[in-house]
Parts: structure tokens; sequence; C-alpha cells
């Protein structure tokens, strides 16, 4: 799986990037038809100091797949965000298994 960062507007650290790398990459235990994982990674402003902002898109078996998730930290975002992911992942397999029965 080809995986891309982005941090907007901000220049992210060796140590986020490799922590967002390592938990997109568990993904693939659920199902390997994933190809391609863009995460974007934001600052916004926001009083209660929730302002990271973590933004994924997976293409997996050719449909795309999306997840949003703002917290007080890019690993707590990252975090629940994957959440999202992996039911989406396992109901995309779920469809791709039952075309094919």
């Amino acid at each position: 799986m080809k995986i891309e960062i982005q941090s907007i507007h901000f220049k992210a650290d060796k140590k986020l990037l490799d922590f967002i790398k390592a938990k997109v990459e568990k993904t693939q235990t659920f199902f390997d038809g994933v190809q391609l994982a863009e995460v974007f990674l934001r600052l916004e402003k926001d009083k209660e100091g929730e302002n990271k902002v973590v933004e994924i898109k997976m293409n997996v078996a050719g449909k795309p797949i999306f997840a949003k998730e703002q917290s007080s930290t890019f690993e707590t975002a990252t975090d629940l965000l994957l959440d999202k992911l992996v039911a989406q992942i396992r109901k995309q397999k779920e469809k791709l298994q039952a075309k094919s029965v």
C-alpha cells in the first residue's frame, strides 16, 4: 500500500509521521485490497483546543472511502479515525465477497 501524508500549513515531525504510517499500515490486516492511503493533517481554529484534524482517503478495491476526525492531538484523532475506517473497510470487503459468491 502506498501512503501519502500531507501536513497543511505546518511541518509535521518524523515521530508523528511514523506513528500515522504504522497505524494506517495496520488496516492491511483487515483487507489487503487497499491500494492507496492519502492522509491530510490540518490545524483549525477552535476555542476548545480540539484543533487537530486528520482526514484519510483510501482506495479500497477501486472504491474510495473517507473518514475525518478532530481532537486535541493528532494521535488521538488518528486512533478515532482508524476505527471508522476499519468499519468501512470491513463493509466494503463484505460487499466484494457477497458479489463473488
